[in-house]
């Protein structure tokens, strides 16, 4: 194919199994994922992660840091700042307990794979510096699920700041694909004295990019990409500032984007609903047009 969309070769087989009710859904897995942004003088740039080929789940894609909800993350003992639970619901359009646990995975899952941390001591200052031999043993500890996000915070004197974070979109991973996520999309500016560094064991690369120069890399087919994970560079490049993209983002519809396959004309259709780029024709047995 042309670009670079991300396409498993057991697509066709799945999809062809759910039309014929050969296939039950998997159940997606709440999770969320941030793209932090910060700004230089040829424009606000995102941070990017690619992900080892040896991944079952969109190995070798470019993807922002993120992950599952931890069953944790909705503790009620964890330390909040910013926008309270309630008005985090409304707008996630979930209950607060799951709100918290998303905005809390957010948080979690960027300081694990990113090495920052969107938290401080109290809700008008954030952490500065963040590397360093203890707070490297406290994320490798919260990734190995030896201690929960409430904790850490608890322990460290730290609140987390969820105003720090605005919601952009939401997708769910098609009905047909074995791993799925229900994955809330965020926008965070990069705090002041932090600094991003590749912490993830799932990742074998890290870049700060334009948004523009990697969806032309996409268009090349030399990044490859997941249609979340393109679609909102397409949405980030006509922003000029890290501010201009958070002071967009309340205004952003969170309606649930979920991909359809469906069978046409000798041919499997996979396509997402306002998303016509992405739209795959795909024959029986063949790759995708």
């Amino acid at each position: 194919m042309a670009n670079g969309q991300w396409y498993p070769a057991d697509w066709p087989d799945r999809i062809r199994a759910l039309t014929e009710g050969r296939l039950t859904p998997v159940e997606p897995r709440a999770a969320a994922t941030v793209m932090l942004l910060k700004d230089t003088a040829a424009g606000p740039v995102v941070h990017m992660l690619r992900r080892r080929a040896s991944m079952a789940f969109a190995g070798g894609a470019y993807a922002y840091p993120g992950g599952g909800v931890d069953p944790r993350d909705d503790d009620t003992r964890i330390r909040w700042a910013g926008p309270p639970r309630g008005w985090w619901a409304e707008r996630l359009g979930v209950d607060e307990r799951r709100a918290q646990a998303i905005v809390c995975a957010a948080v979690r899952e960027t300081y694990e794979e990113s090495g920052v941390l969107l938290a401080g001591p109290d809700d008008g200052s954030v952490v500065g510096d963040t590397t360093g031999e203890a707070w490297e043993a406290d994320r490798a500890g919260l990734a190995a699920r030896e201690e929960s996000f409430a904790r850490f915070l608890d322990r460290r004197g730290l609140v987390l700041r969820s105003d720090l974070l605005s919601a952009w979109a939401r997708w769910i991973t098609p009905e047909f694909e074995a791993r799925r996520y229900d994955t809330w999309f965020f926008v965070a500016a990069l705090p002041a004295g932090q600094r991003t560094r590749n912490a993830s064991t799932e990742a074998d690369r890290t870049v700060w990019i334009r948004p523009q120069e990697a969806a032309a890399g996409y268009d090349r087919g030399e990044l490859l990409m997941m249609p979340p994970t393109i679609a909102a560079l397409r949405e980030l490049a006509v922003h000029g500032s890290a501010a201009d993209v958070l002071a967009a983002a309340p205004a952003r519809d969170l309606t649930p984007i979920l991909a359809k396959g469906r069978l046409e004309e000798g041919q499997m259709v996979l396509s997402w609903p306002g998303h016509e780029e992405f739209t795959l024709h795909i024959p029986t047995g063949g790759a995708p047009e």
